[in-house]
């Protein structure tokens, strides 16, 4: 899937450029951009290509203040070969002492999970803070003989680290094709048994089919779908949200309280969230 890329630089700006900055990310982040990269002097975020119109930034209030004025560009990116990058880049993870998240070309360090991928295409190294924190919630889980689903899957990281917790079925779901093929090609990777992937979107779920489900998506699309999440829940079921923002918190919560969800905690990095919620 194409992306759209926006690239706003700070002209004139008569309150601090990283307060600018950082008020520029939380307003697009609610009008659907769900990646940035901070510059000195400004900000490149990214939309996917059907979520973007050219009338969405007449919605991020910032970009008519009077108190700072940006200029930026708009341009459609083709599909990055993650694979690539990732091999120039990419360190192995640790999380915790107990999880590792590494490619095939780096030696396992031999702690208790140890999870090998390829990105290719996909979202989802555990470099980004929502990955990371998905997997530290994930480590506190019970999940012995759980049924979850993972929306959203990206590489499939979270729904192979739920097989190594104990989980008795996973259903990896996600709209995006590169995603969906990539999700095998890790499934595989890991010798996993218990994950069935699919192409798709939050319309495929069936009323009260998991134990667990994990959503690392973003805002907009969590606050779309939350009805259909909640009702996917067994009795006593337990959901993980991520994808967003401190200042989406009230938001998600109240989404969440309406569908019959109780809040239970949160782990925060770098002003990204992941939530937790019972029903």
């Amino acid at each position: 899937m194409n992306y759209i890329g926006c690239y706003f630089k700070v002209a004139s700006a008569s309150i601090d450029t990283q307060t600018a900055v950082e008020i520029l990310v939380a307003e697009l982040g609610q009008v659907g951009f769900e990646s940035f990269t901070e510059q000195e002097d400004g900000l490149e975020a990214y939309i996917q290509k059907p979520e973007w119109n050219k009338d969405l930034l007449s919605e991020v209030q910032i970009l008519n203040s009077e108190e700072v004025h940006f200029t930026y560009e708009v341009q459609e990116i083709e599909q990055v070969n993650w694979n690539e990058e990732w091999e120039k880049n990419f360190d192995p993870i640790v999380v915790g002492n107990e999880v590792s998240i590494r490619a095939p070309f780096h030696p396992s360090p031999n702690l208790k999970y140890d999870i090998v991928i390829e990105p290719k295409m996909s979202f989802g190294t555990g470099h980004h803070e929502t990955t990371y924190l998905m997997i530290r919630h994930l480590m506190e889980a019970d999940l012995a003989g759980k049924k979850v689903l993972d929306m959203g899957c990206g590489t499939g990281i979270l729904a192979i680290f739920a097989e190594m917790k104990g989980a008795s079925a996973i259903d990896a779901i996600d709209i995006d094709p590169w995603c969906y093929e990539n999700s095998i090609e890790n499934v595989e990777r890991n010798q996993c048994r218990k994950i069935r992937v699919f192409e798709g979107e939050a319309s495929m779920l069936k009323e009260g089919a998991y134990d667990l489900i994990i959503a690392n998506i973003n805002r907009n699309i969590l606050l779309n779908d939350m009805k259909v999440y909640a009702g996917s829940l067994k009795p006593n079921g337990a959901i993980y949200l991520s994808g967003f923002y401190t200042e989406d918190i009230p938001h998600i919560r109240e989404a969440a309280q309406k569908n019959g969800l109780k809040f239970v905690s949160e782990l925060e990095q770098n002003n990204w969230v992941a939530l937790k919620f019972v029903n």
